[in-house]
């Protein structure tokens, strides 16, 4: 009888394999303690309401004890979100989360009324207060954001009773990710050796990528008949999450969603509208390389499920993690010794949660919290799709690193929108790498093959995401329903239009959007997107030694939130306003389609 492989339990996983979250807090007492604290401290804050005016000592100490109160809502925050991430079935980690989660819903509806507060501080008087305050100069770009809001921020009242709900607005999401990660039950399927394996969010991804169409639909068709059985329950939370986006941005006063999400970074709306310009200007691209899969690959019919195999065949490299580690340090040692050092650092010390086990959350991420070490969360496959995750997460941790290490604690985490350019910055390198490294055809083939589905993972398909988010947001603006149908007959044309006629849209394919957690994000995608072009960019920079172009960016690594997102972008070398980046970018997709095209 052929073996079955199963995902081991949590308890199973080797230590050495699992994130050390002692960095956050160091036992079960020390949340208990912090949390303590955390009650005190808002207490304390609490004491200074209405004083604000009065001097400009008064607003430094509240700004300064505001800050430290947030400092330790993350700390408890982000570790039983890690808690919870690494086994969603644990009843201990879903209660740590659920009364943390309340405890920073009610801490925040405490403290809602310090931005009306200083909002209402007339411009002249907090100008003089600035002037006869020298420490407050740190705080100056951190007050300039604020201010941007003035228009958009309630009254003190207002603000508490929506900070008060916001565990009740959040419900969708977490509904969501439990069914996702923890309820949802998939079943055994064959993988390419014969093997019966269980499927899995990693699995299928996996299984996907297989030589065998036969393994690839069956993994397809089995993971969306059990998506397919929830529709309904799936239309009725990211319909929920909807509505919370529009409500938010109505009783704010911003013309839609996607303006309220924009606006928390300063991104004028033509970065977005440029991006979905120039995509859907450049589809032809797309086109022609679906059409070139069809034709490799030798079918009669392409399918949504053979978007994701090789067209080269099996991969000509595999890496277990032992490997991934080696060759990730080699690839980023262009970086210079310094971040290489910091890369070895997350080895050694167990910044990563490495392997996939019942009930861990699926995908990949890296997360963190000012004052410890960041964290990554994987779900390790030995192949080269993980080795560019791997170096994907730890570009975003890195990130994180040079921030927390360079600026204070006020512009120590970084705008959504950079966050992408550091990790995809990362994989471009890694092309630019394995491509120089290999002289063997068959491996520059699939290596070429790689970066063009990546760029047709991420510029293309995130923001296929994009115009779908953009869809629901303005259908239930308009008050129609977002009923499972509806949604799915978008997505079904919506996909068409960008595979264009080589392949066939399958019926399973309508239905993707049930299992994208990023629907939940709130206009979060089409960063994805913008970041991988900026990405392009500023690689190539620093593969090809221009002049200050790794200085620039190491800069930008470590500029945190200390100037607005796209001033840190145009230091580091890229205007995100213009659609020069996005041209580049395709015409770097263009030239590696044209080589690829010439290798075969």
């Amino acid at each position: 009888m052929a073996e079955i492989k199963q995902l081991p339990k949590r308890s199973d996983v080797p230590v050495e394999l699992t994130w050390d979250l002692t960095t956050i807090f160091k036992d079960d007492r020390a949340v208990k303690t912090a949390m303590t604290q955390l009650k005190v401290g808002v207490q304390a804050v609490l004491t200074q309401q209405g004083k604000l005016q009065d001097s400009a000592q008064n607003l430094l100490k509240v700004i300064q004890d505001e800050l430290n109160v947030q400092n330790q809502l993350e700390h408890l925050f982000v570790y039983a979100e890690l808690k919870n991430d690494q086994d969603t079935g644990d009843n201990t980690n879903q209660g740590l989360k659920d009364q943390i989660t309340g405890l920073v819903a009610k801490a925040s509806a405490q403290l809602a009324w310090i931005e009306p507060e200083i909002l209402a501080i007339p411009n002249q008087k907090l100008t003089e207060f600035q002037n006869n305050e020298s420490e407050l100069k740190p705080y100056e770009h951190f007050l300039a954001v604020l201010r941007l809001k003035k228009d958009h921020v309630l009254s003190a009242k207002e603000e508490a009773i929506l900070a008060g709900a916001s565990s009740i607005f959040g419900s969708s999401e977490k509904v969501f990710g439990i069914l996702d990660n923890s309820d949802l039950k998939f079943p055994f399927v064959k993988n390419s050796a014969g093997q019966t394996v269980q499927l899995s969010q990693g699995m299928y991804s996996t299984l996907l990528q297989s030589t065998n169409q036969v393994v690839r639909k069956q993994a397809f068709e089995q993971l969306y008949a059990v998506y397919e059985q929830f529709r309904n329950t799936f239309a009725a939370t990211l319909s929920g999450e909807v509505k919370v986006h529009n409500f938010n941005a109505q009783i704010r006063g911003f013309k839609d969603a996607r303006q309220a999400a924009m606006s928390e970074n300063a991104i004028p709306d033509a970065v977005y509208t440029n991006l979905v310009t120039e995509v859907n200007s450049h589809l032809d691209l797309l086109h022609r390389y679906v059409g070139l899969r069809k034709k490799i690959l030798n079918l009669k019919e392409m399918h949504m499920y053979d978007l994701y195999t090789p067209i080269t065949g099996k991969s000509p490299l595999s890496y277990t993690y032992q490997k991934a580690q080696t060759e990730a340090k080699e690839a980023l040692q262009i970086m210079g010794d310094d971040y290489v050092s910091h890369v070895d650092e997350a080895f050694k010390n167990r910044w990563i949660d490495v392997v996939e086990n019942q009930g861990k959350r699926s995908g990949a991420y890296s997360s963190g919290v000012y004052g410890t070490n960041p964290f990554m969360l994987l779900n390790w496959q030995d192949d080269l799709d993980n080795l560019f995750t791997l170096v994907h997460e730890m570009g975003h941790s890195m990130h994180t690193y040079y921030t927390t290490h360079n600026q204070p604690y006020q512009y120590g985490d970084y705008a959504i929108f950079v966050a992408e350019i550091a990790s995809t910055t990362n994989e471009n390198i890694l092309t630019s790498y394995l491509l120089d490294k290999y002289d063997d055809p068959q491996i520059k083939l699939y290596v070429l093959n790689h970066y063009l589905d990546d760029f047709k993972g991420t510029v293309y398909r995130q923001t296929q995401f994009a115009e779908f988010e953009q869809f629901i947001h303005e259908a239930d603006a308009k008050g129609e329903p977002l009923t499972a149908e509806m949604m799915s007959n978008y997505y079904g044309d919506l996909n068409h239009r960008y595979y264009g006629d080589a392949v066939i849209n399958d019926d399973q394919i309508k239905s993707e959007w049930t299992r994208i957690p990023h629907f939940y994000y709130n206009f979060y995608v089409y960063q994805y997107a913008t970041g991988f072009a900026a990405a392009s960019s500023l690689a190539n920079g620093i593969t090809t030694h221009q002049a200050h172009a790794r200085e620039n960016y190491l800069n930008y690594l470590k500029s945190g939130s200390s100037d607005f997102p796209l001033n840190v972008m145009k230091k580091a070398g890229v205007d995100m306003t213009r659609k020069a980046y996005l041209e580049d970018a395709f015409a770097v997709f263009e030239k590696r389609l044209n080589e690829f095209e010439s290798l075969l």
